[in-house]
């Protein structure tokens, strides 16, 4: 028996089928016998030296080769692919091609094992076979690494044969059903060259048309298997001339279409805060604090949904289906802007009180731009993730004091009553969060930005979700003073979560 043991070191397997198109996004799984000759050619040629390994024992051990159809040992293995956006020219415009890079995704020191049982070799053979593994650097395309060796023995079961029957009789189990290419066997290419170039004789061709043909059918069998794939393409050939096909079984669960999920989750440091800086001209106006704030909800709503299904948005991030603990329902994500100093939104915080879960992290964290509603376009790149605390440093939003002043209106979320004004309402709402409640609340004629003077009038003060209720459409600006210093964000009142009734620390 000769047994060859393969792993691939990068942990993927690159390898498009003959007759596929890279952007079908298949992957030759496993390797077939005609890649696997082809690539001891191509390592004989580059890199043995043919004085000491004559091209005469070349052509003798890949005849063994090909006198018999392998087995495998396949590994489990995830069938994947990245996506690329290459230039390409069309005339004289530039433009942007999408190729797909499809690889079987495995793990580093997992074990490929192809065998042929009824093969035995020389001791020359053997000598040549275990120089050409050695320095075989990857198979399939160029970044597809891969170690091979020959192993003295091997008793396992092979799990991927020849065989038509795509169910096991024995265990009931469903198999796949493949099609490889293997090397015809010398004596079965001699037969099949000749039979071709009678019916090219037979043939009204062109001269170029009839050279290009017979250039693909050498009589060398070793200069058959040595021909450049785009060679035998231009000839006009569905399949290699030197090879056949053959039809193989492996198990359904050998290429899997997503990697099944892990069972012990990676620990996550603790986080309820991120940051992004914005980019963008011009950069959204702080009076539209809540136009902007709704526009990146959307966004991280949208990426949500692409990475988990329309019924996996995190709660946290649309705020739906939050559990209720101690009557406080502001455990969900703030969409809170962050001034410039020049009336403009130069960033952004999510700030998440009941801490963030792994999905509504990941999202966040591949949220990388929004849209406003006329189709200006901002960029995002988050630079700060961490604890509220954590982030004082950076942000003036997540500072601690004991004073905080408004830096967007106050609009109360309830409707005034006797004894229930807005001074009480905000008192109300500290009790909810679990915060002290102020000691001194001052109402502040306006707001110095930049050159300028605000009034709360200069603000959009409205949620474009219809029919929601809102008992103040004027709002306020406002002084809040705690008897002991307490941490930032502060957001209170109607629209909070979209950066209304925004505070930070004085000074």
């Amino acid at each position: 028996m000769l047994a060859l043991r393969l792993t691939f070191p990068a942990g993927r397997y690159h390898a498009t089928p003959w007759g596929r198109h890279v952007n079908e996004g298949d992957v030759e799984w496993p390797p077939s016998p005609w890649r696997l000759v082809r690539g001891l050619i191509a390592t004989w040629h580059r890199k043995l030296d043919p004085e000491r390994f004559p091209q005469g024992r070349l052509s003798d051990l890949l005849a063994q080769l090909a006198a018999e159809a392998p087995v495998y040992r396949l590994p489990p293995a995830v069938h994947a692919h990245t996506r690329h956006y290459v230039p390409t020219r069309e005339g004289k415009a530039d433009k942007s091609t999408l190729i797909f890079d499809a690889f079987a995704r495995v793990s580093k020191d997992a074990e490929l094992v192809v065998a042929w049982p009824g093969l035995d070799l020389s001791a020359d053979q053997q000598a040549l076979l275990d120089a050409l593994l050695e320095t075989l650097g990857y198979l399939g395309r160029a970044e597809s690494w891969v170690e091979a060796e020959r192993l003295p023995a091997w008793h396992g079961t092979p799990n991927c044969f020849p065989g038509e029957e795509a169910v096991d009789r024995e265990n009931g189990e469903v198999l796949d059903t493949l099609s490889l290419q293997l090397p015809l066997a010398p004596a079965g290419y001699a037969a099949f060259q000749a039979s071709q170039m009678d019916n090219l004789a037979q043939r009204k061709l062109k001269k170029s048309d009839m050279k290009r043909i017979q250039d693909t059918l050498p009589e060398s069998w070793l200069a058959a298997l040595s021909l450049d794939t785009a060679d035998l393409q231009r000839a006009g050939w569905s399949a290699p001339p030197a090879a056949r096909k053959l039809h193989y079984l492996r198990p359904a669960d050998t290429l899997l279409p997503t990697a099944p999920p892990r069972r012990k989750a990676l620990s996550v440091p603790a986080a309820t805060t991120v940051r992004y800086a914005l980019y963008g001209k011009p950069l959204p106006l702080l009076t539209d604090a809540v136009r902007a704030a709704e526009r990146l909800r959307a966004a991280a709503m949208g990426k949500a949904k692409r990475l988990f299904g329309e019924h996996g948005i995190p709660p946290l991030i649309s705020g739906h289906g939050v559990e209720v603990e101690q009557d406080n329902r502001h455990g969900h994500a703030f969409w809170l802007p962050e001034p410039d100093g020049a009336g403009r939104i130069g960033a952004f915080l999510v700030h998440v009180p009941a801490g963030m879960d792994r999905a509504t992290r990941r999202a966040l964290e591949e949220l990388d731009g929004f849209k406003g509603r006329d189709g200006q376009e901002w960029q995002l790149m988050m630079e700060n993730a961490g604890m509220a605390s954590g982030l004082a440093s950076v942000s003036p939003l997540c500072g601690r004091g004991k004073v905080f002043e408004s830096v967007t209106p106050y609009l109360h979320p309830w409707h005034l009553k006797a004894k229930f004004g807005a001074e009480e309402q905000i008192r109300r709402e500290c009790r909810e969060r679990g915060w002290p409640e102020p000691v001194v609340i001052e109402r502040l004629p306006s707001l110095e930005i930049g050159s300028r003077e605000y009034r709360p009038v200069h603000f959009h003060r409205f949620r474009s979700k219809k029919g929601l209720p809102q008992p103040d459409t004027h709002g306020a600006f406002l002084r809040l003073v705690f008897a002991e210093p307490r941490q930032g964000p502060v957001a209170l009142g109607f629209g909070c979560h979209f950066g209304l009734g925004l505070f930070r620390p004085a000074g």
